[in-house]
């Protein structure tokens, strides 16, 4: 396969690989076990560890099965480097343990997957003050902006109500202030968008989702889109400087969030996800496709109260969605209506499985805020428009009719 050459988001995923060179000729790059790295050379170690040149050290920083995913990540985010993470959080979390500081300011959506949500509650008592705000309009991003901002942070559609934050005006917004813009790119995918196109500068990718698809490996990644000028960064340690201000992010963060932290992805799981990573943009095509079928379906039946996903035109921010996004991902959710047992309901489903996970070939659905945002309280959850009734789906690869009809019978049994 030519490097040279431009190939679609497929190709370019099943062949990356084999783009550097790969042990006995394999097809998929082997899963290197080993935790420690030698050298013939003493002086080449030295080397190594001062990075005057590529080489691995320890596990924890580094695996050449890890490396190649990064390779993939990367590519399919259109950028300049990647790190891999044991899990999405703790991609998050390193952004905060490698570029945070006391007294420093956050601006975040309000609208967040609960964990997250959860983090930035966990950075406020350590002295970061972070606002949440509605990143739907670009105008409440602007007006919490303080000299002391260091970085913007959004999700592409939320999960689990799905707004879509005005990612191209923040974008902007943030170049004009010299900010840094932080992209969690999950709930879409790099398939179906790429968070460069708007000026960011880090994109987070929970790997156990779309990007892996199957349910059977967890992992998170950063990718360094190259649209953040570091040199602007104040927080950058000087002997981090030594190489041009473009690397200048992920050589911090890799030492100060995956060395010093630890939360490292292992071989195995990044084999896993490597290998799932090569059906993603045939899966999200198909799951889209169901998506919409089930929310129109949804929205039609006078026993369900709400329906939320970008697909629909009922949905906010639907044109925002078909202007910025290939398709409208696999995410929804819905309420039903008073005197439906949102528990009741979901029993009576024969297909769509109760679980909590995202992205995986199966329909997977939970009831909201029993569960994934039960911790945060009923104030919170309803500042944030969760419905006591509200259920998640992650949809899945079943055959478009078989889904549709598992949810109108668990309608019709009850």
């Amino acid at each position: 396969m030519s490097a040279q050459k431009t190939y679609g988001f497929t190709t370019t995923i099943l062949h990356s690989d084999r783009q550097k060179p790969i042990e006995h000729g394999s097809l998929h790059k082997p899963i290197h076990t080993s935790v420690t790295f030698a050298y013939e050379d003493a002086r080449q170690l030295a080397e190594v560890f001062q990075g005057r040149q590529p080489g691995y050290r320890y596990g924890r920083q580094g695996n050449p099965t890890v490396s190649a995913l990064e390779d993939k990540i990367t590519k399919m985010e259109n950028g300049v480097a990647t790190l891999c993470f044991a899990t999405g959080m703790a991609a998050i979390g390193a952004i905060v343990q490698g570029l945070l500081r006391a007294g420093d300011h956050v601006v975040s959506s309000a609208f967040l997957f609960g964990n997250t949500n959860s983090l930035w509650q966990t950075v406020s008592a350590q002295g970061a003050a972070v606002d949440m705000v509605d990143a739907t309009d670009v105008a409440a991003v602007e007006a919490a902006l303080t000299p002391a901002t260091r970085m913007v942070f959004v999700e592409t559609i939320a999960n689990p109500r799905t707004q879509i934050a005005d990612l191209k005006a923040i974008g902007e917004l943030c170049a004009r202030r010299g900010i840094l813009y932080v992209v969690d790119n999950t709930m879409t995918s790099p398939y179906l968008f790429q968070p460069k196109s708007v000026g960011a500068g880090l994109v987070v990718n929970s790997l156990t989702k779309s990007i892996g698809g199957h349910g059977n490996a967890l992992g998170g990644a950063l990718t360094d889109t190259g649209a953040y000028d570091w040199a602007r960064y104040p927080h950058i340690a000087e002997n981090y400087k030594r190489n041009p201000s473009a690397q200048w992010g992920v050589a911090q963060i890799r030492a100060k969030a995956l060395r010093d932290f630890g939360a490292s992805l292992g071989p195995e799981a990044a084999h896993h996800i490597a290998v799932g990573s090569e059906t993603m943009a045939l899966r999200q095509e198909r799951e889209c496709v169901n998506a919409l079928a089930v929310a129109q379906m949804l929205e039609a039946d006078p026993r369900v109260a709400k329906v939320y996903y970008p697909g629909l035109p009922s949905h906010p921010q639907h044109g925002r969605a078909r202007e910025l996004f290939r398709a409208c991902g696999s995410l929804l959710s819905f309420e039903l209506n008073d005197g439906i047992d949102c528990f009741d309901y979901l029993n009576r489903l024969q297909l769509a499985i109760p679980a909590s996970n995202l992205g995986d070939t199966r329909t997977l659905v939970i009831p909201v805020a029993h569960t994934i945002f039960y911790e945060m309280g009923a104030p919170r959850r309803a500042a944030m428009g969760i419905a006591e009734s509200l259920i998640r789906v992650s949809v899945g690869l079943e055959d478009t009719a078989d889904l549709v009809e598992d949810f109108r019978q668990a309608l019709d049994a009850g």
